[in-house]
Parts: structure tokens; sequence; C-alpha cells
């Protein structure tokens, strides 16, 4: 067996330096694997949907940004989606330019999520440049060899794949910068080998309707059965305005007792309720 492992490219990005690891993880499970880059994060999922591939590695967290919202919104979107297994990356960001130095640079190329945090480097040091969002750190290195007055934010391993020149390592905002993956897979299928016990329960759910109490009553039976919440996170139904999915972070397993019950109870008090799965958190050592 050879899994087609999905995740945001070209190589370069930090979504492929997660896919990396846990492909080399797999392996030494005697699993093989191979990476496959799409241009965006919801054509990752769209392909172990459609079954183009058997897993995706997709950012949902940062430590300095918060949820990426187009994990959340596509997981949500798609059907018979399962979370695998969570991966936690540390995150340098470096600029990589041929101008000779921060005074020549004009304009500056990343992915949203990497110039966010970066704002408080690029205020102080590049107050005046062009801030240009793409869809990934290594998409925007794309365009340094069309003129020296541009420059990206993307990883120092990037950098070393294209051989491109870095002007300043470590321009994130917060030196503790990490981000968490998920591995996603079909529902059916089950790639997660050898790890037992899963920590935590990720689901989402909407309300019947927009009136007082509609989510205080979901948060107190996870009160009453002991279980902690360890992320919470509305994003909107795009049905109507003020109408609101959310995405809940659990720290129980999913076929627990507490759990079962909590999720029982639960679906009274939910008009769609969707259960993403349970899995345990490799942190990644650089």
């Amino acid at each position: 067996m050879n899994l087609a492992i999905a995740h945001l490219g070209p190589p370069g990005t930090y979504a492929e330096q997660a896919a990396f690891f846990y492909l080399n993880w797999l392996k030494n499970q005697g699993i093989e694997a191979n990476l496959s880059p799409y241009p965006t994060i919801a054509q990752s999922l769209q392909a172990v949907a459609t079954q183009q591939a058997d897993l995706a590695v997709v950012p949902v967290e940062n430590s300095i940004e918060g949820s990426v919202t187009m994990t959340m919104d596509t997981l949500w979107q798609l059907e018979n989606l399962r979370i695998q297994l969570a991966l936690v990356l540390p995150i340098s960001h470096t600029l990589i330019s041929y101008a000779p130095n921060l005074d020549n640079i004009q304009t500056v190329y990343s992915h949203p999520q990497a110039l966010a945090q970066c704002q408080g480097w690029l205020g102080e040091f590049l107050p005046n440049v062009n801030l240009i969002p793409s869809n990934s750190t290594t998409e925007a290195l794309q365009r340094l060899n069309l003129e020296i007055t541009t420059a990206a934010i993307a990883s120092n391993r990037a950098a070393q794949l294209y051989n491109l020149p870095v002007l300043a390592t470590g321009i994130n905002d917060y030196p503790e910068n990490c981000t968490r993956f998920w591995v996603i897979s079909q529902v059916d299928h089950n790639y997660q080998i050898s790890l037992t016990n899963p920590t935590y329960t990720s689901l989402a759910f909407s309300v019947p309707a927009n009136v007082p109490g509609a989510l205080v009553k979901p948060l107190q039976i996870f009160a009453q059965q002991s279980i902690n919440l360890s992320r919470i996170e509305s994003r909107p139904t795009k049905r109507s305005l003020g109408e609101y999915l959310f995405f809940m972070d659990l720290e129980a397993e999913l076929n627990s007792f507490i759990m079962k019950s909590a999720l029982e109870e639960l679906q009274n008090h939910t008009e769609i309720l969707k259960i993403f799965g349970s899995y345990n958190v490799l942190s990644i050592t650089l």
C-alpha cells in the first residue's frame, strides 16, 4: 500500500513540512506514502473526499493568529471526513528576497496567516511596503526573480529548497509560534496505527434557532459531565446574517461513557451535529 498525502503546496510550505513529518512517521510503522501538493487547503480536503488522495494534512490553528477558517469551513461542508491525528509544528518565518537590503523592498508576498503573524515586525522594519496575500508561503517565492524590490515570507527550509537568499530570520512577532495541523482521512479508512487512547474529540454543530440560551444549553451538557473544552470557535453558517456554527475541541475520547452520554443529550439541542473524530497529538521537533 502506498498512500497519497494531500497538502497545501508547492513543496516548501509549512503544510508540506508537517506532511513530510507524518510521511516519515508512517514509514516507521511500515506504511509507504507519497506527498501530493494542492493549490489550496480546500482542494487538499476535497482530494480526500473524492478519493484522489488517502489523507490530507491541513492547518487548523495557529498560536498567534488563531483558527484557519478555510479548513474549518471546508470540513463542515464535506461529508465522511475524520480527524486521524493532530500535529504541532513550530513556525519560524524568514524574509526571502534578492534585494540587497530592506530599504530596497517595496512589496512583500505571503500567505495571509504568515503576513498576520509578522505584522509587528513588518510595521517596524518595512512600514511602507505593499503586503499582498498568496495561496501559500511557497507560491510567494515564485515572484522573487521578477522584481528585485519584492520579498516573500516563508520558511528557512523553503529558502534552502529553492536556493534563495535570506534577508532576515525569525521575523514572527512572538517566538513561541506554532501551528496545529490535522491529519484527515475518510471515515471508513483507518491509517492511524499504534496510537491508542485518544485524548481529544472535535465536533461542530448548528443550533435550531438564534434565541437566548441556544449555546448555553450545549455548553452546560459538557460542564455537567466534567468535560473540558480546549477550544470553541464560531463560524457563519453562510445562510443568513447572525447564524453561526460552533466548532469545539473536547478533552475526552469519543467512545468514553461520559462523551457518549454528552453527545446523546447534545443532539436534543442542536440542528446539525458533526463528529470529526477522536485523536492524539504529536509534537514535531525540528
